[in-house]
């Protein structure tokens, strides 16, 4: 099967112009890039098809404001890879109620695999593909654009748009992934040679079959030190010449488009001006078309236009932005949002509509904001002396009450109204009596959070609002500054309808663990003050990377650094009124401040002396 040709400027323009049959084209002609893309990055991971899935939805819903045709793929390569690495958060941030059960790939959909019998490949070409099984996943992730700057399909300068780097950079990471690469390729040849060696057979005696970095490492190690496998590293040709000429994979059978289906056909939802009709082939990927099989207890499904992932039911506990899995009573569990900034899927302001006005609501309570710094926390062994410790003026759990948590004198519990399931007039009742001021939605931008469309959230707002409490905004994970983003589309709306919002809360996540990072932080909150002249309260924020396949977290003394450094630099900010590190607790390894019975860490001793 040869992989369609890309579409070029002017398909981009008529179809960002409302012409269906291009955007057809525009589809047909980009998804192999993509699949290709997130194949290799992923390994073959049962999500695969989802997120290709996602990042075509997001392009054609992004489409409208494009604003240079001629970038179109560099464009849609940035929201592949932020799909990728928001895939990895997901996983992260779905709440455990059971056994673990290992991310792995689906071996019924092995990217190597079927790369090896799509492209009928034998020799060297075989064996370096087999070896990407022996990257890490960040690895993979890099190669997955390497490998199509080496076979011509992305230019150098879209490869380091996509990861955020300079070219300088990129080539710097681009050498140590190729060194990886070889290094796998060996691997590849000493497990295949017959008979084995015998002291490799010694080496591997505890491995489990899987390849992973490690045992690429100990393998390779063993190949160079041994007189009978040394051989395996000679004549390893260049890699570049290897997949030079390589095709993209082939589209499997899922994503077959029906090219005699007529356009139109398939039409399934309309949007606001100036968006592309979806109808034809696109039609079909928003019904789902596209969506391969169930597998396990993930699916996909199509809801107001957005194809999101199914997670746990979260009827009985909102789920609150932890990283680790809490012992003993299930507090909320979830990763958080890395700076990496997704594509927004429309910067059209949500149009008026006829709502009824709602009552007026009573008196907002005064309220004389105190101490600016604040924790988010759950309740563990000795939260109440690490919240008498860590000298906070407030506090949040998540929650309309503090569940449990001995609340110290002179520190102020802040309720929140998590999601839709608890605007309920009994809970929004609760929250009332237990605080003066409320916070809105947590990260609704988010599938596994709140999820909720600005407009559902502006419909519910009402409620809130009618407490009469100090009300901040709904907290986004990310791309609060953005035109066109969940925040801006919010605060739009809320001034269409009316509404108040008294101040805005975001979250903010770091993966420059340099002496930079500080910096990063304020540049974001000035943005969003900026952009709506409001208080602003930073409700979650630490440093971890998200890049990889897995949270990366600094070193003890840099997020100690960190700690103290953004907190000075907040407290010297009149527009931020309040700000809450996450998290208090730290019986797990991440971001955590107080180990279990009270004690501070190093980033807990810094936080509590900074502010």
């Amino acid at each position: 099967m040869t992989a369609a040709r890309e579409p070029g400027v002017a398909t981009v323009e008529a179809a960002r112009d409302g012409d269906q049959r291009a955007l057809d084209d525009l589809v047909s002609g980009y998804l192999p890039l993509v699949y290709n893309i997130v194949g290799h990055a992923l390994g073959g991971h049962e999500d695969t098809d989802d997120v290709v899935q996602e990042t075509m939805l997001r392009a054609v819903h992004g489409l409208s404001s494009l604003r240079d045709p001629a970038g179109f793929r560099s464009w849609l390569v940035v929201i592949a890879m932020n799909q990728i690495r928001l895939r990895h958060r997901e996983r992260e941030r779905v709440p455990v109620t059971g056994p673990m059960v290992e991310d792995i790939a689906d071996p019924g959909a092995d990217f190597v695999d079927l790369t090896i019998m799509r492209l009928q490949l034998s020799g060297q070409r075989r064996e370096v593909v087999a070896a990407t099984r022996w990257l890490s996943a960040d690895e993979r992730e890099l190669l997955s654009l390497w490998w199509l700057e080496a076979a011509g399909r992305l230019t150098r300068a879209e490869v380091a748009n996509a990861l955020d780097l300079t070219p300088q950079h990129t080539a710097v990471r681009v050498q140590r992934v190729k060194a990886q690469l070889d290094s796998a390729r060996i691997v590849v040849r000493t497990l295949e040679r017959t008979p084995r060696c015998p002291d490799l057979a010694e080496v591997v005696a505890d491995w489990d079959g899987d390849p992973s970095p490690l045992w690429r490492k100990r393998i390779a190690r063993h190949a160079r030190d041994c007189a009978r496998c040394e051989r395996c590293g000679t004549d390893l040709a260049a890699v570049e010449g290897l997949i030079a000429r390589l095709p993209l994979v082939p589209l499997p059978a899922a994503f077959a488009f029906d090219p005699s289906a007529p356009a139109g056909a398939h039409a399934v939802l309309s949007h606001a001006a100036g968006d592309p009709v979806t109808t034809g082939k696109i039609g079909l990927l928003l019904k789902g078309a596209f969506v391969k099989p169930v597998a396990a207890a993930a699916a996909a499904v199509v809801a107001a236009g957005i194809v999101v992932a199914v997670v746990p039911s979260r009827e009985e506990q909102p789920v609150a932005n932890t990283i680790a899995v809490a012992t003993g009573r299930t507090p909320p569990v979830t990763t958080v949002a890395s700076s990496s900034v997704p594509v927004t899927t429309t910067t059209t302001v949500p149009s008026s509509t006829s709502v009824a006005a709602p009552p007026p609501p009573p008196p907002v309570t005064p309220v004389t904001v105190a101490a600016k710094k604040g924790v988010s926390t759950w309740n563990f062994d000795g939260v109440g002396k690490a919240l008498t410790d860590v000298r906070a003026g407030w506090y949040y759990n998540w929650a309309v009450h503090p569940d449990g948590v001995a609340t110290p004198p002179n520190v102020e519990f802040v309720p929140m109204i998590w999601g839709t399931k608890f605007t309920d007039d009994a809970t929004i009742a609760r929250a009332k009596a237990n605080g003066k001021v409320l916070l809105g939605f947590n990260e609704p931008d988010f599938p596994d959070q709140a999820d909720m469309s600005p407009e559902q959230a502006l419909d519910l707002w009402p409620k809130l609002a009618a407490t009469g409490l100090r009300l901040g905004s709904p907290a986004v994970a990310h791309s609060g500054d953005k035109p066109g983003g969940w925040l801006d589309r919010f605060m739009s709306g809320a001034a269409q309808r009316g509404l108040r919002v008294d101040f805005i809360a975001v979250h903010w996540y770091g993966s420059d663990f340099g002496d930079a990072a500080v910096g990063h932080l304020r540049n974001y909150l000035e943005a969003v003050h900026k952009r709506y002249g409001k208080p602003l309260w930073l409700t979650e924020y630490a440093l971890i990377d998200f890049s990889g396949g897995s949270p990366r977290y600094p070193s003890p003394e840099q997020q100690a650094a960190f700690a103290r450094g953004s907190a000075a630099m907040m407290e010297s900010l009149p527009y931020v009124e309040r700000y809450a590190w996450f998290a208090l607790p730290a019986d797990k390894p991440g971001t955590g401040l107080y180990a279990p019975g009270g004690t501070p860490n190093q980033a807990g001793l810094a936080y509590r002396d900074a502010g």
